[in-house]
């Protein structure tokens, strides 16, 4: 990585404004965390820092707040669960001591987490005054927030031109196994995609062209490519204004030398819920009424056979609707069938790390990425601003 990372930096006695991504979800309206796997992800970084003689200034987001104030998006859940995953006591502001906390009062060792950056309307704007007065915070800012490095934001961007900036270890993490799929990857190389549509893939499929020795399709945006090879789909999610893209793709895939490969059968309902009655269809055979809403097995199957003999896979999309089963059965059969590959293993998108994280297999992958939208662009070869913006070595 050609970007300077913490290990570069003497850290006695100076203070990190480390900027986290602790946007985690929470059991619905119990201010209960549903899920630390972000905290967690930060703690290597933090831990590493505090070894050094450093103090730590630590800034998130979470959720949406717009601006202003939401007492349901505060962070303070936050700061009790680091403190029992450090063992140390963590230090919380209040959203006002945000705009004056100075870098004097903080003592060495200590570990302070700001109130959600984005309760300051300046955050989003990237507000050149604001991003200065958060540098003035400390002497080092580090990014570690991978998830939001697509964004260029005051406490991501901004702050990077006001004072040294440097990559945290889950940031090096990220850019080492996602950057490692674009420019150096074991072959063959395999791109599994998933999810609802096929117009949030273009340009990484684009990307993947003629990078990728297989591309496999699964998820609802398979219809679309089912479609564009002139087969019924039924009452199926389709996009009619990508179906000329699929077509190009499929014929550009054969002048490179990619292989794609479409679902051969799929699982169909006529709803979205638990319990319906399902249809195993081959794709020749989709019944009108009918949705696809996964992969049917003979398709899992066959998918499992090439990325067997796969020394790289990046996987983006679940396979079907994984939240509602029985409609997750794809999705399970090809997180399971990776989770014991020899291959390396990269998981990128929301979605995707969800439901291996659900799964319980996330230790068993090369990598989960952290970042959904900004894995995504950064597959695609997309500039990251939050990325940008470090310290060249």
């Amino acid at each position: 990585m050609s970007k300077k990372t913490i290990r570069d930096i003497d850290w006695h006695g100076k203070c990190a404004f480390v900027r986290a991504d602790f946007n985690v979800p929470f059991v619905h309206g119990s201010g209960v965390i549903s899920d630390d796997t972000r905290i967690q992800e930060a703690i290597p970084t933090i831990e590493y820092l505090l070894e050094n003689g450093a103090s730590i200034i630590l800034c998130s987001h979470l959720g949406r707040p717009n601006g202003r104030i939401d007492e349901d998006l505060r962070l303070k859940p936050i700061a009790e669960r680091l403190a029992t995953l450090l063992d140390k006591e963590i230090r919380y502001t209040s959203d006002e001591e945000n705009q004056t906390l100075n870098i004097s009062s903080i003592r060495q060792g200590e570990v302070v987490l700001l109130e959600n950056i984005r309760f300051s309307p300046q955050e989003e704007t990237n507000d050149g005054p604001f991003a200065m007065s958060l540098a003035k915070m400390a002497d080092v800012f580090v990014n570690d927030a991978f998830g939001t490095a697509h964004r260029a934001h005051a406490s991501t961007e901004g702050i990077a031109h006001h004072v040294t900036a440097v990559a945290g270890l889950l940031m090096e993490k990220e850019l080492s196994f996602l950057g490692a799929v674009l420019n150096d990857p074991k072959r063959p190389l395999a791109a599994l995609f998933g999810g609802a549509k096929v117009s949030d893939k273009i340009q990484i499929l684009d990307r993947l062209l003629g990078h990728a020795d297989n591309i496999l399709v699964g998820g609802g945006m398979a219809a679309t490519f089912l479609h564009a090879q002139g087969y019924n789909v039924g009452a199926s999610l389709l996009e009619n204004e990508m179906v000329d893209f699929c077509v190009n793709l499929l014929n550009k895939a054969h002048e490179v030398g990619t292989h794609i490969h479409l679902p051969v059968d799929v699982l169909t309902a006529d709803k979205i819920e638990a319990n319906v009655e399902t249809t195993i269809a081959n794709v020749t055979d989709i019944p009108a009424s009918s949705m696809i809403l996964d992969i049917g097995p003979a398709t899992a199957n066959n998918y499992v056979r090439i990325l067997s003999s796969m020394n790289t896979v990046v996987w983006n999309g679940p396979m079907g609707v994984f939240e509602v089963p029985p409609f997750d059965t794809g999705t399970k059969e090809i997180a399971n069938h990776l989770s014991m590959s020899h291959a390396v293993t990269v998981i990128g998108g929301g979605s995707t790390s969800e439901a291996v994280t659900h799964l319980g297999l996330e230790t068993r992958m090369s990598h989960v990425s952290t970042g959904g939208g900004a894995s995504l662009e950064f597959l695609e070869g997309k500039v990251l601003p939050g990325v940008a913006a470090l310290d060249d070595i």
